[in-house]
Parts: C-alpha cells; structure tokens; sequence
C-alpha cells in the first residue's frame, strides 16, 4: 500500500511546551485512520501542520508526495480539513455556503452547480437547500461543513474530532458517510479521544499521547503485542464445586496473575503469555480432568489497548503490519 501521509520527526515547540515530540506516521492510500489520544495529546496540532495551518518546528511532513512546507498551496489542492471547531455564516443559505467556498476554489459556475447538488445529495442535506445554516441541527451543520471540505474533491481529508458533541443517531449517520467517502477512493485521518468510535471505523490506529506515537497499527495486531496481561475466558462443565477446582486449578499456574469466576459461571484468567502458553495451559487443563467447553482470549477494545499502552509508557515505535 502506498503511503499517502507521511510524517517523520515531526516537532512543535512551544514557549515552555512542546505539543508534538518526534511524531512518525505513515498513513495508507484509502485508509480511514485514526489518531486517538486525550485532550492535549498533539493530535490538533498534527492535523493543523499537515493542513499547513501551523508550521512544524522541526521535521517532514507531506500528503500525497507534497512537502506541506515547501508547496503548502499545492498541498492545500489536495486535502481538505475539517477543524474540531467550525465556522458556518449564519446569514448564508446551505447551497450559498458551498457556493461560496467553491468560488475561493476557483471552480467555474456550471461545474459548481452540479458539484453543489451531489455533495448536498452525498451529505443528506438535498432537502435543506434552501435553508439559511443556522436553522440545522448540529448533526447537518457538522455534515454541512464535511460537504466543505469537499467542494474541490481531495484526496485526503483530515478530520479533527469530527463526531464531538453529536447525539448517538448523528454519530451512526456520520460513521456511514465516512466508509461511502473511503469508499469514493477518500484517504480519511481523523482524530478522536472517543474511542469505540474509532475501533468500529478505522483500519487503522494511532495511540498518542504527550505528542509521540506509541503504538501504531490495526487494533487487533496492536492487541497481538499486548499479550502481557491479556484475559483468557474459560468455560467449564459441570457445577459450582466444578469450576471452583477449575479455577484454583488454574490459578496454580505460574503464568495466570488471577483466576475469577463471572456472574455468568465463566472462569476469567488474566494471562502471562503468548499462544503457544495458551495452548499448553488447555492441555495441561484437560489432562487434569477439567472438562471445558470454551477456551477464548477476550479481544481488547480500543480503550483497553490504550489504558494498557499509556500505562506502560508505549510500545517502540514501530510500524505494524
């Protein structure tokens, strides 16, 4: 896959703080990806030095093969950005708002009627045509302003907490809209401290935190490097003297930190170690005459992954394939 946004060493400093430390990334043509982190992790930061709105202090930084430092109107044809807090003209009617950033474009007036009706048509919003933008709800206007960022169709677009403050309908709605614009050929990095949002929709994550990356790669691969401290479900057979010998049973095992019985019967054992151990740890079970009937390592979700990886202080910044 080739690589559409890049970042190397990327750095800004600031009078007594630096928001973005070395920061590596390498983001895939037809990627949606994601850069999770808390408030004040560098995420903003990084969206606005690859949107040429901030210059990094040190370091590379290119979309689509241009240098966002060098060529920043070139770079500019190419993405559209779409900050976390947006401005709409109240005084504008939604066809007026992006007619009129299509004019900054330069896009010619036949071509831009046209362009108007599918990005209306795209976004939901045909029947609001006419309606003056202060009249929508957040949901359209964040859609509104997604249908911006379009107007002079770019490669790449970057979001930045682009699902902040939307109800759990409009949050679905824009998931939707997202998969249909990766689907159009849309190269998507958005940033999010909400992360089942995320988990559901990226192909790919970054885990940020004090402007660094510290673990980078698909949710389940970055799981795959966590086995450390990884839960195990075990279901047993038999009744509640059963799966009390199961679980001391298991708890015996040098490499099981704890061993707890669920409200629903289930033994959860947190693990210390990889498949290889997980497979000798049923063996050793069922030799023992522990009659199991389900044996599964429970998937870490995103915000498991990134408690466990700001806990440790990250994994080495690697690529994950």
């Amino acid at each position: 896959m080739t690589d559409i946004v890049v970042t190397r060493g990327l750095v800004k400093r600031y009078p007594g703080t630096v928001a973005v430390a070395g920061l590596d990334l390498a983001v895939g043509d037809g990627e949606i990806f994601g850069l999770v982190g808390p408030n004040g992790a560098g995420k903003t930061t990084t969206l606005r030095i690859l949107a040429t709105l901030l210059g990094a202090t040190s370091g590379h930084a290119e979309v689509a093969g241009i240098d966002v430092r060098r060529n920043p109107d070139a770079a500019r044809r190419v993405l559209g950005f779409m900050p976390d807090v947006f401005g709409v003209y109240d005084d504008m009617k939604v066809w007026e708002y992006l007619d009129f950033f299509a004019r900054c474009y330069g896009i010619p007036g036949a071509r831009r009627r046209r362009m108007i009706s599918d990005l209306l048509d795209l976004v939901d919003l045909g029947d609001k045509r006419d309606s003056y933008v202060q009249s929508l709800s957040r949901g359209m206007q964040q859609r509104l302003c997604l249908a911006h960022t379009l107007v002079h169709d770019p490669q790449v677009l970057l979001l930045d907490e682009p699902a902040s403050g939307l109800d759990p309908r409009a949050r679905v709605e824009l998931r939707e809209l997202l998969r249909e614009l990766r689907s159009l050929g849309k190269t998507i990095v958005i940033s999010s401290h909400i992360l089942p949002e995320l988990e559901e929709l990226c192909t790919a994550v970054a885990i940020v935190d004090h402007g660094q990356v510290l673990a980078y790669g698909k949710v389940s691969e970055i799981e795959r490097r966590l086995r450390y401290g990884a839960v195990i479900r075990v279901g047993v057979i038999g009744g509640d003297e059963a799966i009390a010998a199961a679980r001391d049973h298991f708890a015996a095992d040098p490499r099981v930190a704890s061993a707890t019985v669920t409200a629903g019967g289930q033994i959860e054992l947190g693990f210390r170690g990889d498949d290889e151990n997980a497979a000798q740890l049923l063996s050793t079970a069922i030799a023992a005459g522990i009659r199991v009937s389900s044996f599964s390592r429970a998937a870490s979700d995103l915000e498991e992954l990134f408690l466990q990886v700001t806990a440790s202080g990250g994994l080495a910044q690697e690529r994950v394939a």
